[in-house]
């Protein structure tokens, strides 16, 4: 289907979109759901801030070359709905299927615009999973450690 053709009539379809091309490893609708252009931003865990249509594609490339097809369950979704700017944090909760384990916990920030096709993604921001629980260290002290 031609990119133009596929609308996302709203931020939440676009974010379905978005999750079910992640857990099927498939490029094509990945990038469906990106808006075009030299300003989208994704961030994917402890890597490099990645800008730009062709950048973001690339990154998804590598991710789905080779890579086990991924279980990608949302949690915790906070939502904030603009005329033309949707904003959802959650938890990314991720596991290989048939391999035993704790699912690997994720916080993401995914930014959405709204363009003459509908509904797109213009960030997605995931960070470590390390950022979810705190260190012992932290957990004994008082002192607040933010760094802005």
């Amino acid at each position: 289907m031609p990119r133009s053709r596929k609308i996302f009539p709203t931020p939440d379809d676009a974010e379905s979109a978005f999750y079910d091309a992640f857990e099927r490893g498939d490029l094509a609708a990945m990038m469906v759901v990106w808006a075009e252009g030299d300003d989208v931003v994704c961030i994917h865990p402890s890597g490099p801030r990645l800008v730009g249509f062709d950048a973001v594609r690339d990154s998804w490339m590598q991710i789905f070359t080779g890579s086990v097809k991924m279980q990608v369950r949302v949690e915790q979704t906070r939502r904030l709905d603009g005329t033309s700017v949707a904003v959802r944090s959650v938890i990314e909760s991720i596991s290989a299927p048939g391999h035993e384990g704790t699912p690997q916990r994720v916080a993401a920030t995914n930014v959405y615009v709204l363009t003459d096709a509908g509904w797109r993604m213009a960030m997605h921001h995931a960070s470590p999973p390390e950022v979810l629980e705190p260190s012992p260290e932290e957990d004994e002290d008082d002192e607040p450690h933010t760094l802005h």
